[in-house]
């Protein structure tokens, strides 16, 4: 298990003494419940300062935690997240963009606003949070960025093409952004999750999450453990040489 707590050994000559590496610093959007607070609470647990986001404010705390509102598809409110969070730690190492909209209707009931709502949440919110968050990365010549995306996508699941349209698009951002960010130690990956037990889900209709579950390799709802323990591989120092990759939980 990384340590982000690393002791670096100097050179063994007299007058030198050990370096203590910075602790690591995480952000996870969509942080205040489900899916969110428990990549946090992982992340926590594995010794790295984690600042979580959302609309609104959180209901739990922790130790190493810190909670602070924010609208991932507001510019304005991104950027001032990232200077509060350069101001408090001076930098940023990890990236989870976790706060999403899901849609669920036939393509032809679709109101426009529904649209508008998944595309800026989804599309645009992980689009500033990755900019931003790379470019406080940069300054270290280190980063680990991890989007959410859904076998939706691989699947092609009908009800739900405005979420799959978005999702679609943030794989893409993936994809580019991974060679964009390259050259300044930044990896970019995703993770797409299958139905996770999650509020995220709570209004699909049973027989459409078991409909979902029948096309998967493997026949069972992820677990938010599932989905972390692919977060964390993305996100180790080792993993420096794995980048654009996007992995399907279940056997999309």
């Amino acid at each position: 298990m990384f340590n982000p707590m690393v002791r670096g050994v100097a050179a063994q000559t007299e007058g030198t003494t050990d370096q203590m590496e910075p602790q690591r610093v995480a952000l996870v959007t969509g942080s205040r419940k489900g899916l969110g607070k428990f990549l946090a609470e992982q992340l926590l647990a594995r010794g790295y300062q984690v600042v979580g986001c959302s609309r609104e404010p959180a209901d739990w705390e922790r130790e190493g935690y810190w909670h602070l509102c924010a609208d991932v598809s507001d510019e304005q409110q991104v950027q001032r997240l990232m200077s509060q969070i350069r101001q408090r730690f001076g930098r940023l190492d990890i990236t989870i963009n976790n706060a999403g909209v899901a849609s669920m209707n036939h393509a032809l009931l679709i109101p426009a606003a529904t649209l508008n709502q998944v595309m800026e949440i989804n599309v645009r919110g992980t689009f500033l949070v990755s900019r931003e968050s790379a470019r406080l990365m940069r300054k270290h010549q280190y980063g680990r960025i991890v989007n959410l995306t859904t076998v939706a996508v691989p699947l092609s699941l009908e009800g739900e093409s405005i979420y799959v349209a978005s999702k679609s698009a943030v794989e893409a951002l993936t994809r580019v952004m991974s060679r964009e960010l390259a050259p300044f130690g930044i990896t970019v990956n995703a993770v797409g999750p299958t139905p996770v037990e999650t509020d995220l889900i709570r209004n699909v209709p049973r027989d459409k999450i078991e409909e979902i579950v029948h096309r998967l390799a493997i026949k069972r709802l992820g677990q938010p453990a599932d989905v972390f323990n692919v977060v964390e591989f993305f996100i180790r120092p080792e993993s420096d040489y794995i980048t654009g990759q996007i992995i399907y939980l279940g056997g999309a």
